[in-house]
């Protein structure tokens, strides 16, 4: 599976994804890895280059995540060692049971993001 998305927060944003705090696609079909991400200055220019990507065919998909991480490494294996965003208020505390195991994950989840 892949899932492609746009947020202005990646590290907020992949953190929920991977405790699964927003209920969807990504925790039911328990995508946790970030493999790739592009970042923009402006939310028009992601979001435009999310629908580009999201009608892509999944091996042209495949072969962009492959150009720039061909191991599928999960590129935010290490973050919330360190850090740990702040939860939003409608939100619960993730159980520290969920986290996994040296930050592997358990499927593969594509994000393309950007900063602002």
């Amino acid at each position: 599976m892949l899932y492609i998305g746009v947020t202005s927060d990646l590290v907020r944003r992949v953190y929920e994804h991977k405790y699964k705090l927003i209920p969807g696609f990504t925790s039911r079909y328990n995508l946790t890895r970030l493999a790739y991400f592009e970042t923009f200055v402006y939310p028009d220019a992601a979001i435009a280059r999310e629908k580009e990507v999201k009608g892509w065919l999944r091996r042209r998909k495949i072969e962009l995540i492959a150009s720039l991480n061909p191991q599928w490494h999960d590129l935010a294996a290490r973050w919330y060692d360190v850090y740990q965003p702040a939860a939003r208020q409608d939100q619960p505390t993730p159980d520290p049971s969920l986290r996994l195991k040296n930050g592997c994950a358990q499927d593969d989840a594509f994000i393309d993001g950007y900063s602002d």
